[in-house]
C-alpha cells in the first residue's frame, strides 16, 4: 500500500488546525477539528486506527486518581487562593504541575517497570519529533507572536518561563501518560479523544466556561495527533504548546507576575527535570543486570512485559 497519503495527511491536518485558528470561532473550532481528525483515521489508507487493546484498570484508576489531584489542586489555587494570596496560589498550583509529571513517571518506570520512552521521553522518533514541531511551531508563532508588541520584559519573560512549565506538564501529563494509557485499553481514537476531553475539562480549575473547554477541547485533539504521529514530548515542546500558552496569556492581561516567580517556575522544572533524570538512571542500572549479575547492554535485555 502507498504511504503517501498517511504521511502527508496528518502534517497537513496539523498544520490547517493551526491556521484554523484565525477565524477566532471556538465552537466552530471545537467542533470541526475532532470531526476533520476521526474523518482522515477512518478514511484515509493507511491511517485507519489498530484496535483496542485489553483494558488495563489499573491504568484507568491511576489515570483517574492523578487527576482528580491535578484538578483539585489547581482549583485551590486559582478559585481559592487567586492572585490576592499569591504564596498559596504559586504552592498549589506548583503541587499540581508536579504531580502530573513525576506522578506518571513514578507510577510508568517505578510501578509498571516500562520505559521513559511509554511516556514520550526518549530519543525515539526525536529527529521527525523537532522537525514538525519546528514546522508546527513556526505556523503557531507566524499566527499569533510575529510582530506582536511585547511590553517591558518584566511584562512578558515570567509569563514565557510560566508556558515553559505548563507546558512541559501539558505534554507529559495529557500526552505521554492519559493518552498513552488510554490508548492502551481503548484504542487510538478513544486515547486522542478522551485526553483531548480530559485536557478542556481540566481547564474548569482555572475558572473556565463551557464554550472555552470547547474550543480547547478542539485544541487537544491538534496536539494529541500531533504526539500520536511521533510518539515523542519533543513535537510538542518546548515550541508548540508554550507558545500557545504564553500568546494566550498575553491576550488575556489578567496575569501579571514580578521577576522574583521566574525563580519558582524554575525550579518546578528542575524537579521535573529530576525526576526524568532519577527515572532514565533507574532504567540504566535496571537493564545491566540480569540474573546471576552477569551485565549486558541495555538493547540486550528483554523488556518487562506487564
Amino acid at each position: 500500500m502507498n504511504a503517501l497519503p498517511y504521511k502527508l495527511a496528518w502534517p497537513s491536518f496539523l498544520i490547517l488546525a493551526l491556521l484554523f485558528l484565525s477565524t477566532g470561532n471556538g465552537t466552530l473550532y471545537g467542533i470541526a477539528v475532532p470531526l476533520t481528525a476521526l474523518v482522515i483515521a477512518l478514511l484515509v489508507p493507511g491511517a485507519r486506527p489498530a484496535t483496542k487493546g485489553v483494558i488495563d484498570r489499573q491504568d484507568l484508576a491511576v489515570i483517574g486518581a492523578l487527576y482528580i489531584g491535578v484538578v483539585a489542586t489547581f482549583f485551590v489555587a486559582f478559585r481559592v487562593f487567586t492572585q490576592d494570596r499569591v504564596l498559596g496560589l504559586f504552592l498549589t498550583f506548583a503541587a499540581g504541575m508536579l504531580l502530573g509529571v513525576v506522578g506518571p513517571i513514578v507510577y510508568t518506570v517505578w510501578v509498571r517497570h516500562r520505559p521513559l520512552e511509554d511516556l514520550g521521553l526518549s530519543r525515539r522518533q526525536l529527529r521527525p519529533a523537532i522537525a514538525l514541531g519546528l514546522v508546527l511551531g513556526a505556523v503557531q508563532y507566524a499566527m499569533t507572536l510575529w510582530g506582536y508588541p511585547l511590553p517591558q520584559p518584566v511584562g512578558w519573560v515570567p509569563l514565557l518561563v510560566l508556558s515553559l512549565t505548563v507546558g512541559f506538564f501539558e505534554a507529559v501529563f495529557f500526552r505521554g501518560f492519559v493518552q498513552t494509557r488510554l490508548e492502551g485499553s481503548l484504542g487510538p481514537v478513544a486515547g486522542v479523544g478522551g485526553a483531548s476531553a480530559l485536557y478542556a475539562a481540566y481547564h474548569v480549575g482555572y475558572g473556565m466556561g463551557i464554550g472555552e473547554m470547547l474550543f480547547l477541547f478542539g485544541l487537544g485533539v491538534a496536539y494529541g495527533v500531533a504526539f500520536a504521529v511521533v510518539h515523542n514530548v519533543a513535537v510538542l515542546w518546548p515550541l508548540l504548546i508554550p507558545l500557545g500558552s504564553f500568546y494566550n496569556n498575553m491576550e488575556s492581561g489578567d496575569i501579571s507576575m514580578p521577576w522574583a516567580a521566574i525563580l519558582g517556575f524554575v525550579d518546578v522544572l528542575a524537579l521535573m527535570a529530576t525526576a526524568v533524570w532519577l527515572a532514565a538512571r533507574h532504567q540504566r542500572r535496571a537493564t545491566t543486570h540480569v540474573a546471576g549479575g552477569r551485565r549486558l547492554p541495555p538493547r540486550t535485555v528483554p523488556k518487562v512485559r506487564d
